[in-house]
């Protein structure tokens, strides 16, 4: 019995390594500059990581639900968050007004919004928003979970940032209440420190 319990415990934790270095593996590396010092958070924004060190990523696209190629780096001058979502993923449906309401809000400022639905069957994505309530709700495609030579997309809701020339600088990982209302003023403390660099 012990002898089988130290084999599984071999194995999980085999596993567990294997899966850890795959994920470390989507982590961009290439820094390429020193971020300076952080932003005082919000308690909203605890889990929020601002990086020391701004890291290159690859210029990935995705498509638009009209099959439109887009790309990172188009956004030049502009904070980015980029929000990963799925049909499947019930607090992901709770974000999707909250980050509506952020774009909305700051469509005059340096900050585009960018949901990136993970879904694999990602024709079944716009009836979903349109049964929802969300039919306008402009979202990109990625079925083939392009975004991990990004970052690792094994957790919904996510939010990466990346600065004016398509660096990421940010992450959060989980559901947030991006409707609090410390939330924005963060963002444009973010947008000043990032959209232009």
């Amino acid at each position: 019995m012990e002898k089988t319990l130290l084999a599984m415990s071999l194995i999980l934790s085999g596993m567990l390594l294997l899966i850890a270095s795959a994920a470390n593996a989507s982590i961009p590396t290439e820094k390429v500059y020193n971020t300076g010092e952080q932003i005082e958070k919000p308690m909203i924004m605890s889990r929020f990581i601002e990086m020391s060190s701004a890291r290159k990523v690859p210029n990935v696209s995705f498509k638009d639900t009209h099959g439109e190629s887009i790309k990172l780096k188009q956004f030049k001058g502009k904070l980015v968050m980029v929000n990963l979502w799925a049909t499947w993923c019930a607090p992901c449906i709770k974000e999707i007004p909250q980050m509506e309401h952020i774009r909305l809000v700051n469509a005059d400022k340096d900050l585009v919004i960018l949901p990136l639905s993970i879904d694999e069957e990602s024709e079944k994505v716009a009836p979903f928003l349109e049964r929802h309530g969300f039919a306008d709700y402009q979202t990109w495609l990625d079925p083939d979970k392009s975004i991990d030579r990004v970052m690792p997309a094994n957790v919904v809701p996510a939010t990466y940032f990346f600065d004016g020339s398509g660096n990421l600088i940010g992450f959060l990982r989980g559901y947030l209440d991006w409707g609090d209302a410390e939330v924005q003023p963060y963002l444009e403390k973010l947008i000043a420190k990032y959209a232009h660099r």
